[in-house]
Protein backbone atom coordinates (compact mmCIF):
# COMPACT_ATOMS: atom_id res chain seq x y z
CA UNK A 1 0.00 0.00 0.00
CA UNK A 2 1.81 3.10 -1.19
CA UNK A 3 1.15 6.60 1.35
CA UNK A 4 -2.12 8.16 -0.01
CA UNK A 5 -3.73 4.52 -0.11
CA UNK A 6 -2.41 4.39 3.33
CA UNK A 7 -3.74 7.70 4.58
CA UNK A 8 -6.83 7.25 2.64
CA UNK A 9 -7.35 3.96 4.88
CA UNK A 10 -6.90 5.90 7.75
CA UNK A 11 -9.14 8.26 6.74
CA UNK A 12 -11.91 5.72 6.44
CA UNK A 13 -11.35 2.78 8.45
CA UNK A 14 -13.87 2.53 11.50
CA UNK A 15 -10.99 1.70 13.56
CA UNK A 16 -9.53 5.02 13.96
CA UNK A 17 -10.67 7.39 15.95
CA UNK A 18 -13.15 10.67 14.98
CA UNK A 19 -9.93 13.17 16.53
CA UNK A 20 -7.58 11.20 14.41
CA UNK A 21 -9.92 11.81 11.20
CA UNK A 22 -9.99 15.48 11.69
CA UNK A 23 -6.09 16.07 12.41
CA UNK A 24 -5.73 13.82 8.84
CA UNK A 25 -9.02 16.21 7.12
CA UNK A 26 -6.58 19.02 8.06
CA UNK A 27 -3.72 17.95 5.76
CA UNK A 28 -6.31 17.54 2.56
CA UNK A 29 -4.30 18.19 -0.87
CA UNK A 30 -0.74 18.62 0.95
CA UNK A 31 0.97 15.56 -0.59
CA UNK A 32 4.71 16.24 1.23
CA UNK A 33 2.87 16.35 4.76
CA UNK A 34 0.51 13.24 4.22
CA UNK A 35 3.68 11.51 2.43
CA UNK A 36 6.04 12.41 5.60
CA UNK A 37 3.15 10.85 7.97
CA UNK A 38 2.71 8.03 5.77
CA UNK A 39 5.56 7.05 3.71
CA UNK A 40 6.60 4.28 6.20
CA UNK A 41 5.74 3.11 9.29
CA UNK A 42 7.22 4.40 12.43
CA UNK A 43 10.45 2.09 13.02
CA UNK A 44 10.69 0.42 15.83
CA UNK A 45 14.51 0.07 16.41
CA UNK A 46 16.68 -1.17 19.63
CA UNK A 47 15.93 1.46 21.40
CA UNK A 48 12.36 1.18 20.82
CA UNK A 49 9.98 4.04 19.04
CA UNK A 50 10.50 7.55 19.36
CA UNK A 51 9.16 10.43 16.88
CA UNK A 52 6.91 13.26 16.38
CA UNK A 53 3.34 13.11 18.03
CA UNK A 54 0.24 13.23 15.38
CA UNK A 55 -1.95 11.24 13.47
CA UNK A 56 0.11 8.51 10.87
CA UNK A 57 2.12 5.57 10.45
CA UNK A 58 4.86 7.48 10.70
CA UNK A 59 4.03 8.77 14.24
CA UNK A 60 3.65 8.31 17.65
CA UNK A 61 0.21 8.07 18.67
CA UNK A 62 -2.21 5.43 20.20
CA UNK A 63 -2.16 3.42 17.43
CA UNK A 64 1.30 3.12 16.83
CA UNK A 65 1.90 2.49 20.59
CA UNK A 66 -0.64 -0.51 20.22
CA UNK A 67 0.61 -2.16 17.34
CA UNK A 68 4.42 -2.17 18.91
CA UNK A 69 3.04 -3.54 22.14
CA UNK A 70 0.94 -6.05 20.47
CA UNK A 71 4.63 -7.20 19.20
CA UNK A 72 5.84 -6.97 22.32
CA UNK A 73 3.09 -8.81 23.94
CA UNK A 74 3.50 -11.75 20.88
CA UNK A 75 7.22 -12.08 21.78
CA UNK A 76 6.66 -12.54 25.55
CA UNK A 77 3.82 -14.88 24.89
CA UNK A 78 6.08 -17.07 23.03
CA UNK A 79 8.97 -16.67 25.56
CA UNK A 80 6.79 -18.18 28.00
CA UNK A 81 6.73 -14.71 30.77
CA UNK A 82 2.86 -14.36 30.32
CA UNK A 83 2.37 -14.72 34.11
CA UNK A 84 5.73 -12.32 35.08
CA UNK A 85 3.67 -8.90 34.00
CA UNK A 86 5.53 -5.85 32.46
CA UNK A 87 6.39 -2.52 33.99
CA UNK A 88 5.44 0.37 32.98
CA UNK A 89 6.78 4.57 33.41
CA UNK A 90 6.59 7.09 31.96
CA UNK A 91 7.55 11.16 32.01
CA UNK A 92 6.13 14.69 31.32
CA UNK A 93 5.51 14.84 27.73
CA UNK A 94 2.58 15.04 25.93
CA UNK A 95 0.46 12.14 25.46
CA UNK A 96 2.64 9.75 28.12
CA UNK A 97 -0.12 8.98 30.59
CA UNK A 98 -2.16 7.99 27.61
CA UNK A 99 0.40 5.68 25.93
CA UNK A 100 1.15 3.89 28.90
CA UNK A 101 -2.43 3.18 29.53
CA UNK A 102 -2.67 2.22 25.93
CA UNK A 103 0.48 -0.35 26.18
CA UNK A 104 -0.82 -1.51 29.63
CA UNK A 105 -4.46 -1.87 27.82
CA UNK A 106 -2.85 -4.12 25.18
CA UNK A 107 -0.99 -6.57 27.33
CA UNK A 108 -3.82 -6.82 29.80
CA UNK A 109 -5.92 -8.21 26.19
CA UNK A 110 -3.14 -10.58 25.51
CA UNK A 111 -3.38 -11.64 29.66
CA UNK A 112 -0.16 -10.21 30.01
CA UNK A 113 0.27 -7.78 34.05
CA UNK A 114 0.84 -4.21 33.43
CA UNK A 115 2.48 -2.61 36.77
CA UNK A 116 1.38 0.95 35.91
CA UNK A 117 3.38 4.21 37.97
CA UNK A 118 0.70 6.18 39.40
CA UNK A 119 2.24 9.54 37.72
CA UNK A 120 5.19 10.37 36.54
CA UNK A 121 8.60 8.34 37.17
CA UNK A 122 12.57 8.85 36.33
CA UNK A 123 13.42 5.91 33.78
CA UNK A 124 16.50 4.69 35.72
CA UNK A 125 13.36 3.89 38.20
CA UNK A 126 11.48 1.49 35.82
CA UNK A 127 15.05 -0.17 35.58
CA UNK A 128 14.42 -0.90 38.89
CA UNK A 129 11.14 -1.58 39.58
CA UNK A 130 10.81 -4.63 36.72
CA UNK A 131 13.52 -6.40 38.53
CA UNK A 132 12.35 -5.69 42.08
CA UNK A 133 9.15 -6.80 40.78
CA UNK A 134 10.51 -9.86 38.80
CA UNK A 135 8.88 -8.65 35.20
CA UNK A 136 9.63 -9.99 32.13
CA UNK A 137 9.43 -6.55 30.66
CA UNK A 138 9.26 -2.83 31.19
CA UNK A 139 8.28 0.31 28.73
CA UNK A 140 9.04 3.60 29.37
CA UNK A 141 7.07 6.22 27.57
CA UNK A 142 9.45 8.87 27.04
CA UNK A 143 11.37 10.84 24.06
CA UNK A 144 14.15 11.75 26.74
CA UNK A 145 15.94 14.95 25.78
CA UNK A 146 13.72 15.50 22.05
CA UNK A 147 12.08 18.71 21.75
CA UNK A 148 8.88 18.82 23.03
CA UNK A 149 6.86 17.82 19.71
CA UNK A 150 8.04 14.83 20.24
CA UNK A 151 7.31 11.03 22.17
CA UNK A 152 8.65 7.87 22.41
CA UNK A 153 8.67 4.07 23.19
CA UNK A 154 11.42 2.41 24.96
CA UNK A 155 11.82 -1.50 25.80
CA UNK A 156 13.21 -3.68 28.64
CA UNK A 157 13.79 -7.01 29.20
CA UNK A 158 13.89 -8.93 32.90
CA UNK A 159 17.66 -8.22 33.32
CA UNK A 160 16.46 -4.08 33.41
CA UNK A 161 18.28 -3.11 30.59
CA UNK A 162 17.30 -2.29 27.31
CA UNK A 163 16.84 -5.13 25.02
CA UNK A 164 20.42 -5.80 23.24
CA UNK A 165 21.03 -8.45 20.38
CA UNK A 166 19.58 -11.08 19.63
CA UNK A 167 16.31 -10.42 21.41
CA UNK A 168 16.38 -7.11 20.27
CA UNK A 169 16.01 -7.92 16.31
CA UNK A 170 13.30 -10.80 17.36
CA UNK A 171 11.30 -8.24 18.98
CA UNK A 172 11.83 -6.14 15.80
CA UNK A 173 10.27 -9.02 13.86
CA UNK A 174 7.31 -9.84 15.84
CA UNK A 175 6.44 -5.73 15.76
CA UNK A 176 7.02 -5.82 12.11
CA UNK A 177 4.52 -9.11 11.39
CA UNK A 178 2.10 -7.35 13.32
CA UNK A 179 0.21 -5.20 10.18
CA UNK A 180 -3.25 -5.44 10.67
CA UNK A 181 -4.51 -2.89 13.15
CA UNK A 182 -7.42 -5.32 13.47
CA UNK A 183 -5.31 -7.81 14.77
CA UNK A 184 -3.99 -5.49 17.71
CA UNK A 185 -5.67 -6.53 21.09
CA UNK A 186 -7.21 -4.28 23.87
CA UNK A 187 -9.38 -3.88 26.81
CA UNK A 188 -10.90 -1.07 29.00
CA UNK A 189 -9.25 -0.22 31.84
CA UNK A 190 -12.28 -1.21 34.34
CA UNK A 191 -11.94 -4.54 32.73
CA UNK A 192 -8.34 -5.22 32.75
CA UNK A 193 -8.31 -3.84 36.79
CA UNK A 194 -11.30 -6.04 37.60
CA UNK A 195 -9.43 -8.73 36.04
CA UNK A 196 -6.25 -8.55 37.94
CA UNK A 197 -4.25 -7.49 34.85
CA UNK A 198 -3.64 -3.62 35.01
CA UNK A 199 -2.41 -3.29 38.30
CA UNK A 200 -1.00 0.71 39.84
CA UNK A 201 2.32 1.10 41.23
CA UNK A 202 4.00 3.68 43.35
CA UNK A 203 5.19 4.78 46.99
CA UNK A 204 6.36 0.78 47.75
CA UNK A 205 8.62 1.35 44.70
CA UNK A 206 10.35 4.41 45.54
CA UNK A 207 10.85 3.61 48.98
CA UNK A 208 12.98 0.75 47.89
CA UNK A 209 14.80 2.94 45.25
CA UNK A 210 15.94 5.32 47.51
CA UNK A 211 17.36 2.52 50.07
CA UNK A 212 19.44 1.34 47.17
CA UNK A 213 20.63 4.77 46.09
CA UNK A 214 22.20 5.33 49.73
CA UNK A 215 24.24 2.48 49.13
CA UNK A 216 26.17 4.05 47.56
CA UNK A 217 27.47 6.46 49.70
CA UNK A 218 30.97 6.39 50.88
CA UNK A 219 31.12 9.15 53.34
CA UNK A 220 27.95 10.14 54.56
CA UNK A 221 30.02 11.52 57.38
CA UNK A 222 31.48 14.38 54.78
CA UNK A 223 28.14 14.90 53.66
CA UNK A 224 26.77 15.79 57.31
CA UNK A 225 29.60 17.74 58.09
CA UNK A 226 29.48 20.08 54.69
CA UNK A 227 26.05 20.09 54.77
CA UNK A 228 25.80 23.83 55.96
CA UNK A 229 29.04 24.75 53.45
CA UNK A 230 27.60 23.73 50.20
CA UNK A 231 24.84 25.61 48.45
CA UNK A 232 23.53 23.42 44.87
CA UNK A 233 20.75 24.60 42.56
CA UNK A 234 19.23 22.37 40.57
CA UNK A 235 16.41 22.06 37.96
CA UNK A 236 14.30 18.85 36.55
CA UNK A 237 13.58 20.21 33.29
CA UNK A 238 10.11 20.43 34.14
CA UNK A 239 10.42 16.55 34.05
CA UNK A 240 10.61 13.26 36.12
CA UNK A 241 13.48 14.44 38.48
CA UNK A 242 11.67 16.94 40.64
CA UNK A 243 10.82 14.63 43.15
CA UNK A 244 13.04 11.71 43.56
CA UNK A 245 16.29 14.48 43.70
CA UNK A 246 15.08 16.89 45.83
CA UNK A 247 13.88 13.58 48.00
CA UNK A 248 17.46 11.63 48.14
CA UNK A 249 19.40 15.05 49.00
CA UNK A 250 17.10 15.91 51.65
CA UNK A 251 17.31 12.53 53.20
CA UNK A 252 20.94 12.47 52.97
CA UNK A 253 21.64 15.70 54.64
CA UNK A 254 21.93 18.44 52.08
CA UNK A 255 20.14 21.66 53.50
CA UNK A 256 20.71 24.32 50.91
CA UNK A 257 19.08 22.84 47.26
CA UNK A 258 17.58 25.59 45.20
CA UNK A 259 15.55 24.07 42.61
CA UNK A 260 14.70 26.47 39.63
CA UNK A 261 11.30 27.71 39.92
CA UNK A 262 10.35 28.00 36.23
CA UNK A 263 11.63 24.57 35.71
CA UNK A 264 10.19 22.65 38.97
CA UNK A 265 6.75 21.42 37.72
CA UNK A 266 6.39 19.22 34.91
CA UNK A 267 5.22 20.98 31.26
CA UNK A 268 4.79 19.29 28.24
CA UNK A 269 5.62 22.07 26.46
CA UNK A 270 9.33 22.83 28.19
CA UNK A 271 8.18 26.27 28.07
CA UNK A 272 11.89 28.09 29.02
CA UNK A 273 13.56 25.11 27.20
CA UNK A 274 13.92 25.29 23.46
CA UNK A 275 15.99 22.39 23.71
CA UNK A 276 15.52 20.41 27.01
CA UNK A 277 18.70 18.65 27.11
CA UNK A 278 21.39 18.84 29.57
CA UNK A 279 24.34 19.11 27.07
CA UNK A 280 22.92 22.78 25.84
CA UNK A 281 24.66 25.57 27.20
CA UNK A 282 21.20 27.42 26.37
CA UNK A 283 19.26 25.27 28.83
CA UNK A 284 20.98 26.02 31.60
CA UNK A 285 20.48 30.04 31.53
CA UNK A 286 17.73 30.20 34.50
CA UNK A 287 19.76 27.90 36.34
CA UNK A 288 23.17 29.78 36.37
CA UNK A 289 21.31 33.00 36.81
CA UNK A 290 19.85 31.27 40.49
CA UNK A 291 23.14 30.34 40.97
CA UNK A 292 24.58 33.29 41.18
CA UNK A 293 21.61 34.82 43.13
CA UNK A 294 22.38 31.91 45.84
CA UNK A 295 26.35 31.83 45.26
CA UNK A 296 26.04 28.07 44.86
CA UNK A 297 29.14 25.70 44.17
CA UNK A 298 27.25 23.34 41.90
CA UNK A 299 24.53 23.85 39.36
CA UNK A 300 22.40 20.66 38.41
CA UNK A 301 20.12 19.58 35.86
CA UNK A 302 18.78 16.58 34.92
CA UNK A 303 17.02 15.96 31.47
CA UNK A 304 13.13 14.92 31.48
CA UNK A 305 13.06 11.17 31.84
CA UNK A 306 16.30 11.83 34.53
CA UNK A 307 19.15 9.56 32.94
CA UNK A 308 21.10 11.79 32.11
CA UNK A 309 23.00 14.56 34.03
CA UNK A 310 24.42 17.96 33.26
CA UNK A 311 26.96 20.20 35.35
CA UNK A 312 28.38 23.53 36.49
CA UNK A 313 30.63 24.31 38.99
CA UNK A 314 31.95 27.58 40.47
CA UNK A 315 35.34 28.60 38.97
CA UNK A 316 36.21 30.84 42.56
CA UNK A 317 39.27 32.28 41.23
CA UNK A 318 37.16 34.14 38.28
CA UNK A 319 33.76 33.87 39.94
CA UNK A 320 32.13 32.22 36.82
CA UNK A 321 30.59 28.96 36.49
CA UNK A 322 32.16 26.37 34.59
CA UNK A 323 30.50 23.52 31.73
CA UNK A 324 31.45 20.42 32.29
CA UNK A 325 30.53 17.65 29.38
CA UNK A 326 29.41 14.36 29.74
CA UNK A 327 33.17 12.97 30.31
CA UNK A 328 34.37 15.22 32.45
CA UNK A 329 31.09 14.91 35.20
CA UNK A 330 31.75 11.06 34.31
CA UNK A 331 35.28 11.49 35.07
CA UNK A 332 35.11 13.15 38.18
CA UNK A 333 32.52 10.72 39.99
CA UNK A 334 34.52 7.28 38.47
CA UNK A 335 37.46 8.87 40.00
CA UNK A 336 35.88 9.30 43.10
CA UNK A 337 34.31 6.17 43.96
CA UNK A 338 37.68 4.77 42.56
CA UNK A 339 39.29 5.99 44.77
CA UNK A 340 37.38 6.41 47.85
CA UNK A 341 36.81 2.63 47.60
CA UNK A 342 40.78 2.04 47.78
CA UNK A 343 41.27 4.15 50.41
CA UNK A 344 38.43 2.86 52.46
CA UNK A 345 38.66 -1.03 51.78
CA UNK A 346 35.25 -1.37 50.09
CA UNK A 347 36.47 -2.08 46.16
CA UNK A 348 35.07 -5.63 45.58
CA UNK A 349 37.27 -8.18 44.25
CA UNK A 350 37.73 -7.91 40.19
CA UNK A 351 36.40 -4.93 40.04
CA UNK A 352 35.47 -3.49 36.47
CA UNK A 353 34.74 0.37 34.60
CA UNK A 354 33.03 -0.21 31.85
CA UNK A 355 32.60 2.35 28.89
CA UNK A 356 31.96 2.92 25.96
CA UNK A 357 33.61 3.15 22.66
CA UNK A 358 32.83 6.91 22.43
CA UNK A 359 33.93 8.06 25.77
CA UNK A 360 36.69 9.81 26.84
CA UNK A 361 40.14 8.04 26.98
CA UNK A 362 40.58 9.35 30.19
CA UNK A 363 38.67 6.59 31.49
CA UNK A 364 41.30 4.24 30.69
CA UNK A 365 44.00 6.26 32.69
CA UNK A 366 41.76 6.42 36.00
CA UNK A 367 40.96 2.60 36.04
CA UNK A 368 44.64 1.44 35.22
CA UNK A 369 46.15 3.84 38.17
CA UNK A 370 43.22 2.13 40.17
CA UNK A 371 43.92 -1.21 38.83
CA UNK A 372 40.16 -1.38 37.72
CA UNK A 373 39.74 -3.66 34.68
CA UNK A 374 38.03 -0.77 31.73
CA UNK A 375 35.93 -2.95 29.73
CA UNK A 376 34.22 -0.88 26.40
CA UNK A 377 31.10 -1.54 24.72
CA UNK A 378 29.57 -0.06 21.90
CA UNK A 379 27.29 3.35 22.70
CA UNK A 380 24.37 2.65 24.21
CA UNK A 381 23.87 2.70 27.59
CA UNK A 382 22.38 -1.08 27.42
CA UNK A 383 25.73 -2.72 26.39
CA UNK A 384 26.88 -1.18 29.65
CA UNK A 385 23.65 -2.51 31.14
CA UNK A 386 24.51 -6.26 29.77
CA UNK A 387 28.19 -6.31 31.34
CA UNK A 388 26.80 -6.36 34.53
CA UNK A 389 24.29 -8.91 33.80
CA UNK A 390 27.25 -10.89 32.31
CA UNK A 391 29.44 -10.39 35.28
CA UNK A 392 26.50 -12.03 37.50
CA UNK A 393 26.58 -15.02 35.30
CA UNK A 394 30.08 -15.57 35.28
CA UNK A 395 31.15 -14.18 38.32
CA UNK A 396 34.12 -12.66 36.15
CA UNK A 397 34.19 -8.87 37.46
CA UNK A 398 31.99 -6.74 39.82
CA UNK A 399 30.47 -3.95 38.13
CA UNK A 400 31.80 -0.23 40.16
CA UNK A 401 30.73 2.41 37.61
CA UNK A 402 29.95 2.50 34.10
CA UNK A 403 30.04 6.18 31.84
CA UNK A 404 28.73 7.06 28.16
CA UNK A 405 29.62 10.48 26.60
CA UNK A 406 26.12 11.68 26.33
CA UNK A 407 26.00 13.22 30.51
CA UNK A 408 24.72 9.62 31.51
CA UNK A 409 26.21 7.06 34.01
CA UNK A 410 25.35 4.69 36.86
CA UNK A 411 26.82 3.66 40.13
CA UNK A 412 25.47 0.46 41.62
CA UNK A 413 24.00 -2.17 40.25
CA UNK A 414 20.43 -1.24 41.10
CA UNK A 415 19.27 -0.31 37.27
CA UNK A 416 20.45 -1.14 34.19
CA UNK A 417 20.32 2.24 32.51
CA UNK A 418 22.29 4.65 33.02
CA UNK A 419 20.46 6.79 36.44
CA UNK A 420 21.14 10.28 36.83
CA UNK A 421 19.11 10.31 40.54
CA UNK A 422 22.32 8.54 41.55
CA UNK A 423 24.55 10.45 39.91
CA UNK A 424 23.06 13.55 41.64
CA UNK A 425 23.78 12.00 44.59
CA UNK A 426 27.50 10.43 43.66
CA UNK A 427 28.66 14.24 42.38
CA UNK A 428 27.02 16.16 45.59
CA UNK A 429 29.01 13.75 47.70
CA UNK A 430 31.92 14.53 46.28
CA UNK A 431 31.00 18.13 46.09
CA UNK A 432 30.79 17.89 49.92
CA UNK A 433 34.05 16.06 49.82
CA UNK A 434 36.28 19.19 47.31
CA UNK A 435 34.65 21.08 49.67
CA UNK A 436 35.85 19.70 53.10
CA UNK A 437 39.54 19.97 51.73
CA UNK A 438 39.53 23.08 50.12
CA UNK A 439 38.69 23.30 46.69
CA UNK A 440 35.92 23.86 44.22
CA UNK A 441 34.81 20.89 41.68
CA UNK A 442 36.29 23.15 38.60
CA UNK A 443 39.98 22.42 40.77
CA UNK A 444 39.22 18.87 41.69
CA UNK A 445 38.92 18.43 37.47
CA UNK A 446 42.10 20.60 37.35
CA UNK A 447 43.90 18.23 39.37
CA UNK A 448 42.31 14.87 37.28
CA UNK A 449 43.70 16.80 33.87
CA UNK A 450 47.20 17.49 35.56
CA UNK A 451 47.43 13.96 36.65
CA UNK A 452 46.21 12.04 34.20
CA UNK A 453 46.27 14.10 30.99
CA UNK A 454 44.28 17.18 29.26
CA UNK A 455 42.06 14.71 27.37
CA UNK A 456 38.88 17.01 25.21
CA UNK A 457 36.15 15.64 23.26
CA UNK A 458 33.64 16.98 21.31
CA UNK A 459 31.10 16.16 18.68
CA UNK A 460 29.57 17.03 15.23
CA UNK A 461 26.89 16.03 13.83
CA UNK A 462 24.82 16.73 10.48
CA UNK A 463 20.95 16.59 10.52
CA UNK A 464 19.22 15.31 7.12
CA UNK A 465 15.29 15.08 7.53
CA UNK A 466 13.17 12.78 5.75
CA UNK A 467 13.72 10.30 2.96
CA UNK A 468 16.73 12.21 1.08
CA UNK A 469 18.21 12.84 4.26
CA UNK A 470 18.25 9.00 4.92
CA UNK A 471 19.83 8.39 1.40
CA UNK A 472 22.26 10.98 1.86
CA UNK A 473 23.84 9.98 5.53
CA UNK A 474 23.92 6.03 4.41
CA UNK A 475 25.94 7.77 1.18
CA UNK A 476 28.30 9.36 3.76
CA UNK A 477 29.10 5.96 5.67
CA UNK A 478 29.17 4.47 2.22
CA UNK A 479 31.76 6.62 1.34
CA UNK A 480 33.84 6.41 4.85
CA UNK A 481 33.91 2.80 4.77
CA UNK A 482 34.41 1.95 0.99
CA UNK A 483 37.25 4.43 0.86
CA UNK A 484 38.59 5.44 4.54
CA UNK A 485 40.28 8.38 4.60
CA UNK A 486 44.18 8.09 5.84
CA UNK A 487 44.54 11.35 7.70
CA UNK A 488 42.53 14.33 8.93
CA UNK A 489 45.29 16.99 8.41
CA UNK A 490 48.02 16.48 10.60
CA UNK A 491 46.69 13.68 12.23
CA UNK A 492 47.23 9.76 10.85
CA UNK A 493 44.38 7.20 10.69
CA UNK A 494 46.65 4.33 12.21
CA UNK A 495 43.52 1.77 12.84
CA UNK A 496 40.11 1.45 11.36
CA UNK A 497 37.41 -0.32 13.14
CA UNK A 498 34.07 -1.13 11.19
CA UNK A 499 31.36 -2.82 13.46
CA UNK A 500 29.76 -3.77 10.50
CA UNK A 501 32.19 -5.72 8.88
CA UNK A 502 33.60 -6.99 12.56
CA UNK A 503 37.01 -5.96 11.02
CA UNK A 504 40.19 -3.70 12.17
CA UNK A 505 42.64 -2.68 10.30
CA UNK A 506 46.03 -1.64 10.59
CA UNK A 507 47.12 1.35 7.83
CA UNK A 508 50.40 0.95 8.81
CA UNK A 509 51.11 -2.73 8.99
CA UNK A 510 48.42 -4.00 7.17
CA UNK A 511 47.40 -6.15 9.82
CA UNK A 512 43.76 -7.28 10.15
CA UNK A 513 42.15 -8.35 13.67
CA UNK A 514 38.42 -8.41 14.90
CA UNK A 515 36.30 -5.53 17.51
CA UNK A 516 35.21 -8.16 19.63
CA UNK A 517 31.70 -6.88 19.71
CA UNK A 518 28.44 -7.11 17.99
CA UNK A 519 27.77 -5.72 14.47
CA UNK A 520 26.81 -2.24 14.70
CA UNK A 521 26.60 0.50 12.21
CA UNK A 522 30.19 2.37 13.46
CA UNK A 523 33.16 3.48 12.34
CA UNK A 524 35.65 4.44 14.28
CA UNK A 525 39.15 5.79 13.33
CA UNK A 526 42.43 5.66 15.52
CA UNK A 527 44.81 8.32 15.07
CA UNK A 528 48.33 9.27 15.70
CA UNK A 529 48.70 11.61 19.38
CA UNK A 530 46.05 9.98 21.62
CA UNK A 531 43.54 11.21 19.11
CA UNK A 532 40.55 9.41 17.32
CA UNK A 533 37.05 10.44 15.08
CA UNK A 534 34.09 7.41 15.45
CA UNK A 535 31.33 8.10 12.86
CA UNK A 536 27.78 7.01 13.77
CA UNK A 537 24.20 7.59 12.46
CA UNK A 538 21.98 8.09 15.37
CA UNK A 539 19.44 5.36 16.12
CA UNK A 540 16.59 8.02 17.44
CA UNK A 541 16.99 11.27 14.97
CA UNK A 542 17.69 11.79 11.67
CA UNK A 543 21.35 12.83 12.26
CA UNK A 544 24.62 11.66 11.25
CA UNK A 545 26.69 11.83 14.83
CA UNK A 546 30.54 12.49 14.62
CA UNK A 547 32.59 11.86 18.27
CA UNK A 548 36.45 12.88 18.37
CA UNK A 549 38.86 12.74 21.08
CA UNK A 550 42.52 14.29 21.40
CA UNK A 551 45.07 14.51 24.21
CA UNK A 552 46.62 17.80 25.19
CA UNK A 553 49.53 19.46 27.24
CA UNK A 554 47.09 22.09 28.61
CA UNK A 555 43.56 23.47 28.48
CA UNK A 556 44.29 25.64 25.13
CA UNK A 557 46.20 22.88 23.32
CA UNK A 558 43.48 20.56 23.55
CA UNK A 559 40.73 22.85 22.87
CA UNK A 560 43.20 23.95 19.30
CA UNK A 561 43.87 20.37 18.67
CA UNK A 562 39.99 19.31 18.87
CA UNK A 563 39.04 22.63 16.70
CA UNK A 564 41.42 21.41 14.49
CA UNK A 565 40.32 17.71 14.15
CA UNK A 566 36.81 19.08 13.81
CA UNK A 567 37.84 21.19 10.79
CA UNK A 568 39.83 18.32 9.18
CA UNK A 569 37.03 15.99 9.58
CA UNK A 570 34.71 18.86 7.92
CA UNK A 571 36.98 19.40 5.06
CA UNK A 572 36.73 15.96 4.38
CA UNK A 573 33.22 15.04 4.54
Amino acid sequence: MGFKEEYQFWLEDSYFDEATKQELQSIQGDEKQIEDRFYKDLEFGTGGLRGVIGAGTNRMNIYTVRKATQGLANYILKQGGKDKGVAIAYDSRRKSPEFADEAALCLAANGIKAYVFDSLRPTPELSFALRKLGCISGIVITASHNPPEYNGYKAYWEDGAQVTAPRDKEIITEVKAVTDYHAVKTMGKEDAIAAGLYQVIGKEIDDAYMEELKKQIIHPEIIQEMADDIKIVYSPFNGTGNLPVRRILSELGFKYVYVVPEQEMPDPNFTTLAYPNPEDPKAFELALKLAKEKQADIVLATDPDADRLGIYALDSKTGEYIPFTGNMSGMLIAEYILRERTVTQTMPENPALVTTIVTTNMAKAIAEDYQVKCIEVLTGFKYIGEQIKWFEESGSNHYVFGLEESYGCLAGTHARDKDAVVAVMCLCEMAAWCKKNGKTVWDQMLELYEKYGYYKETQYAITLKGIEGSKQIAAIMDKLRSNPPKSFGELQVVEVKDYVSGKTVNLQTGEEGSTGLPESNVLYFELTNDSWCCARPSGTEPKLKFYMGVKGTGLEDAEKKVEQLTENLKAYI
